[in-house]
């Protein structure tokens, strides 16, 4: 019989379990829609915004902006996009993998002089490089309370801040591009100095444009060039936020999944153990009737 109570507890734990997986898949799949609208109003206005730049290539050359002026990489800054919770399957450690192997494969020396900082978007990547007693910058993990371009756009500003006073020679972005909710594509983007025209992937049939410019084109791409470096961090931050919802959905999914067959694993055991205390029963009341007999 106790083994019957342990069962029995199993199933009501699993079922509890169950119940809570598949509340929070719910809740991340109405979160992941608001989330996909956001990033699918963004990305055309963020594909127009580079397309124009890579055509306007010839002004870059000669442009006298900070932000496109290559330096020899001395100190690096890698901003890291996660997110504050977990249970979302691998989201938040493919970021933490792609930023470290970005810092193995291109900046191990800048590590080992001290010369690598991170500015982390998210609690997770946070804690992990601060327990590992990297200079982590700040602490933006409110931003998810009010997502917005007007809050993003502050870590934006201190990021070029740091980048005209020579804090960081060169500054890279690693986030997970949302593709669906089943897909997380995970990306690394150079961020400042702006990615020369060649450098910047952009449909070849929309190249080669002429534009009347007004009031001039050095003005132009002056006023450009930070709101690119604004649109480029905010649409990562806004393909992270659904990227976290569609993998979060779908890790609870699939514990519900997983959930459902210990279910049926746990019922079949307790109808086993259920039968045989049943005979056992039986086997005593027989026995103990046929021993009063004899």
């Amino acid at each position: 019989m106790a083994n019957l109570k342990e069962v029995r507890n199993r199933i009501a734990s699993v079922q509890s379990t169950q119940q809570i997986t598949k509340a929070m898949k719910m809740v991340s799949a109405a979160k992941l829609k608001r989330a996909t609208n956001a990033i699918i109003a963004l990305r055309p206005y963020a594909t127009k915004l580079k397309e124009i730049l890579a055509n306007l290539s010839a002004s870059l050359e000669g442009s006298s902006s900070p932000f496109i002026q290559e330096r020899e990489p001395n100190k690096v800054l890698i901003v890291t996009v996660s997110s504050n919770r977990g249970l979302a399957g691998a989201f938040n450690m493919n970021v933490i993998k792609a930023a470290n192997n970005l810092i193995a494969e291109k900046y191990s020396d800048q590590l080992k002089n001290g010369n690598v900082s991170i500015i982390s978007i998210g609690k997770k990547t946070q804690d992990f490089y601060e327990k590992r007693n990297y200079n982590v910058i700040g602490n933006n993990n409110e931003v998810y309370n009010a997502l917005t371009f007007e809050n993003v756009t502050k870590i934006t500003d201190a990021i070029m801040d740091g980048f005209i006073k020579g804090d960081f020679d060169k500054v890279e972005l690693v986030y997970n591009r949302f593709k669906n909710a089943a897909v997380q594509i995970i990306t690394s983007e150079q961020l400042l100095p702006l990615p020369k025209a060649e450098e910047t992937k952009v449909d070849a049939k929309t190249t080669n444009v002429d534009y009347i410019l007004e009031p001039s084109q050095e003005e132009i791409v002056e006023q450009l060039i930070p709101k690119s470096v604004k649109i480029q961090l905010y649409k990562a931050v806004l393909d992270s936020h659904a990227s976290e919802h569609g993998a979060r959905m779908t890790s609870m999914d699939k514990a519900t999944e997983n959930a459902g067959e210990l279910l049926k694993a746990l019922k079949l055991s307790y109808n086993q153990a259920r039968q045989a205390a049943i005979t056992t029963e039986l086997t005593e009341i027989v026995s103990g009737a046929a021993a009063l007999n004899g």
